[in-house]
């Protein structure tokens, strides 16, 4: 990410540029991760994505909503070390109704073009992710944390 930005900067860029996120949800044995497409909204207070109601992916999020979003930009070089960021978003997913989605397919859809058959599909779930925290990682190890309760409705 480029010098000068400001968190909240470095965050956006990442979100925009990224097209696959790894999303953690639990199961009773413990901790379950899945690679997902995602959108992120502009204010960056919403991560959606959409999953097949019969995964346990669905299940595991129905049971207990509370999940963390991985997104990073991981070229799998050693350049990764010093130029790659990543972020682990914190939230509740939601399933919402179709009724209400259309705003979050459309924004999917956008970015996911070859997916719109399947986010559009009856047995598809349109999953929010209401962010309450982002946690910034630049230059290895450098961590910046992000409490989007904090934000102003205008403004992050």
């Amino acid at each position: 990410m480029q010098t000068g930005q400001t968190a909240f900067d470095t965050l956006k860029a990442l979100l925009d540029s990224q097209r696959l996120a790894v999303v953690a949800t639990q199961m009773p044995e413990g901790p379950y991760a899945s690679l997902v497409a995602f959108a992120a909204s502009d204010d960056l207070r919403t991560i959606a994505f959409v999953t097949s109601r019969a995964t346990k992916k669905y299940r595991n999020l129905s049971a207990n909503p509370n999940v963390s979003v991985l997104i990073d930009s991981r070229t799998h070089s050693v350049e990764d070390f010093s130029t790659g960021a990543a972020v682990t978003a914190v939230g509740k997913a939601t399933d919402i109704p179709k009724d209400e989605s259309e705003t979050l397919v459309r924004r999917f859809i956008h970015k996911h073009p070859y997916l719109e058959a399947f986010a559009k599909a009856p047995s598809t779930a349109v999953c929010r992710v209401e962010v309450k925290k982002y946690y910034l990682v630049t230059r290895f190890q450098h961590v910046v944390e992000l409490d989007v309760t904090q934000w102003s409705s205008s403004s992050p």
